[in-house]
């Protein structure tokens, strides 16, 4: 959510973000509008309240203060009803009131990017920050992981989609236990960076999805429960950042590193006929999330720490990727900066998005109401929240099934999962 603050005192910055992100930024004119209506009635409610204050202390200085209170109560009374009726206009038009249509707008309002974010208005101007690892040269012709995984026997979409339909899997044998090895190693290197795991629920209510913005992201492509009072997770950032929702932290307790593996949920599973076949674009997949509540003046160089967190697992599995700054059309509506890795796929020679990593400032703090004091006589302050995938689970498979694949149709088991795997050296057909 914006800070109504922030466009008060400097609205162009909020118009050149939303210009930059190629949106119309009139949304700044009818915030300001609305906030002047709310701060009308408020002044109007403080000089009415102090004209009924005068009134009182008329009666109070009377000789005869009986015949003043007789005399004065039809004012006093006119004045009292004036005094409610703006004070609940007030209270319909406040921007922390949850049905103000000034509030809407403020959730509805894309956060405010930072100034480092590159220009450009889709992923063509995304910037490359660095290169790791180098290509490996297979020496016969790469296979795509469908083809690698259903020759193993360890990929199965035919009887997924008999259960489920299309864009499902059942991951069978040594593709279940790839997975599991997967999140295993994921989790232990999030806790030796100081991650606290957490399990959370898959179903979350309406407004816990609400306050963490993904309504907005994710509106159209959420799966809901029967009665649709809960909504299944798009990502386990929603539960992890919704628990401190209407808390205040101790300051001293900052930054907190919060990790979790869970199924994700989306309908909407990218462009119309791009990634159909395979584990890139799912229905139903698992991620092991990380996420960071900081102070504010720590969160970007936080964003490039959580950012080489996720990058170092690809580091040890010894898998070529790299990592880009998002430019301002293609960052996501929470983020201020986005870092996103992409990870090299032989088999169909390009890169593509195995993480993304946001600081979001204090945008989603502001709808959660999640504030810290630095000290015990400090003013509240919004934290700032961070986001990443550390990794995309489904995503690692078809990295490690097509950068470790061999002529004779195995594929090498990366040393760092060999522990998770009983040392299996390779999975063969």
């Amino acid at each position: 959510m914006l800070d109504i603050a922030l466009l008060r005192r400097d609205p162009e910055i909020v118009r050149t973000s939303a210009r930059r992100r190629g949106a119309d930024p009139g949304f700044v004119d009818d915030i300001l509008r609305l906030d002047a209506e709310y701060r009308r009635e408020l002044a109007e409610l403080e000089r009415t309240k102090a004209e009924k204050n005068a009134l009182s202390a008329t009666i109070g200085r009377a000789a005869d203060k009986a015949a003043a209170a007789a005399e004065l109560r039809p004012q006093l009374d006119a004045l009292a009803a004036t005094i409610a009726s703006l004070e609940e206009q007030a209270r319909i038009l406040a921007p922390d009131e949850s049905e103000s249509p000034l509030r809407a707008l403020l959730e509805g309002s894309p956060n405010v990017l930072d100034a480092s974010v590159p220009v450009g208005s889709d992923e063509s101007a995304n910037v490359v920050l660095r290169h790791w690892g180098e290509v490996r040269e297979l020496g016969f012709p790469a296979q795509q992981h469908v083809d690698i995984g259903e020759k193993l026997g360890i990929l199965d979409f035919e009887r997924a989609a008999k259960l489920s339909g299309a864009r499902f899997v059942v991951l069978r044998g040594m593709g279940a236990k790839l997975s599991r090895a997967v999140v295993s190693f994921f989790l232990d290197r999030a806790a030796s960076h100081g991650y606290e795991e957490f399990v959370p629920p898959y179903l979350v209510l309406r407004e816990t999805m609400r306050s963490t913005g993904h309504l907005s992201k994710f509106a159209d492509a959420m799966f809901t429960d029967i009665d649709g009072d809960l909504l299944m997770i798009p990502t386990a950032e929603v539960p992890l950042t919704a628990m401190y929702r209407n808390e205040l932290l101790d300051g001293a307790s900052l930054p907190r590193k919060l990790t979790a593996h869970t199924p994700c949920f989306r309908k909407e599973a990218g462009a119309a006929g791009r990634d159909t076949r395979g584990l890139i674009r799912l229905h139903q997949f698992d991620k092991v999330e990380l996420v960071w509540l900081t102070r504010p003046e720590d969160s970007f160089a936080a964003l490039d720490t959580l950012t080489q967190h996720a990058a170092s697992l690809l580091e040890e599995l010894d898998i070529p990727h790299r990592v880009i700054a998002l430019c301002a059309g293609d960052t996501g509506f929470n983020a201020a900066k986005t870092h996103d890795i992409e990870v090299w796929l032989p088999g169909a020679q390009t890169y593509r998005e195995i993480s993304s990593c946001s600081n979001c400032t204090d945008f989603q703090a502001r709808r959660l109401n999640m504030r810290f004091r630095r000290d015990a006589k400090a003013k509240p302050e919004f934290v700032h929240t961070l986001n990443g995938s550390g990794l995309a689970v489904g995503r690692t498979l078809v990295a490690i099934l097509e950068n470790y694949q061999q002529a004779d149709g195995s594929v090498v088991i990366p040393n760092a999962l060999r522990p998770y795997l009983g040392g299996l050296e390779r999975i063969s057909p």
